[in-house]
């Protein structure tokens, strides 16, 4: 399709990195589309839904997105500016290998199960240390590969995979409230904000939601602008500008819940996924 940027970051015979990069001018659901290998896809800017036969999956940063070989689909954008996503495609042997049984369908090619799963903080970590290190060429194929494999069996390995919970019902109604969410990251919500765009109680959002996603709404939008920031340091020399962009209430509040969340500060990830190279955007 034309409003997609495919940039090839590592390709191997054991595994496949891409960088995907969608314009988002379709609104409404695209037509039928069909990857042509079982792909691990980890959005990581922006958001988009994604239908299948008889359900559908709102896609962003805090989750990896399962595209089975020849299954169909269609993509909308709910909001404007697009998404981006790292796809993971990885020697259907080795695959079989990494994924719990009960994850995948029985047979070739690898099929999961489930259309996505959880991840978290330091999932979320790897995916901007593999993204940063291939486009930075500080990683070699060996050191790539090896980070791609970690990041597969770290996303669907059995002790840190986390499945949605909870009913259909409530699953899409905590769908609507993180399209919500990502309408405006940096917006300072309320948690009656939200209950109202969604048009159901504050307490019955509270609680669906930490049903379906296992932890708070709160945490789960912090997350969600940690995620961002994992995406933008780069573009960033002054970092309290970044907090402040991305809706934190100060430099020290930004750099604790970075450092709370991913073990380092913004400034030593920054340091260590681009090799300590200049931000590029200069904001």
């Amino acid at each position: 399709m034309s409003d997609f940027t495919v940039h090839l970051l590592l390709q191997t015979s054991l595994v496949q990195v891409r960088d995907v990069v969608c314009a988002g001018t379709c609104r409404h659901a695209s037509d039928i589309e069909r990857a042509t290998r079982t792909e691990l896809v980890f959005p990581y800017r922006g958001t988009y839904v994604r239908h299948l036969e008889d359900d559908l999956v709102v896609a962003d940063a805090s989750q990896v997105i399962f595209f089975n070989a020849d299954e169909p689909y269609r993509i909308s954008h709910p909001h404007a500016g697009g998404d981006a996503s790292l796809a993971l495609t990885i020697d259907e042997t080795l695959l079989h290998e990494i994924a719990p049984a009960a994850l995948l369908h029985e047979g070739p090619p690898p099929r999961f199960r489930l259309p996505r799963l959880r991840i978290d903080p330091r999932t979320q970590v790897l995916v901007a240390m593999l993204r940063h290190s291939l486009h930075e060429g500080i990683a070699d194929p060996l050191e790539g590969e090896s980070l791609a494999l970690v990041l597969a069996q770290r996303a669907i390995g059995p002790r840190t995979a986390h499945a949605a919970g909870a009913s259909t019902g409530k699953r899409r109604l905590v769908d609507r409230a993180k399209v919500v969410l990502m309408g405006d990251v940096a917006r300072r919500w309320t948690l009656a904000d939200v209950a109202a765009e969604v048009g159901v109680s504050p307490v019955y959002l509270t609680q669906s939601f930490r049903e379906v996603e296992g932890v708070p709404l709160y945490r789960y939008q912090m997350r969600l602008r940690l995620a961002r920031a994992l995406d933008l340091l780069g573009e960033y020399e002054d970092l309290s500008r970044l907090g402040q962009d991305l809706g934190f209430s100060s430099h020290s509040h930004f750099s604790a819940a970075f450092q709370q969340a991913y073990g380092r500060s913004p400034s030593e990830f920054r340091q260590q996924a681009l090799n300590a190279s200049p931000a590029r955007g200069g904001r």
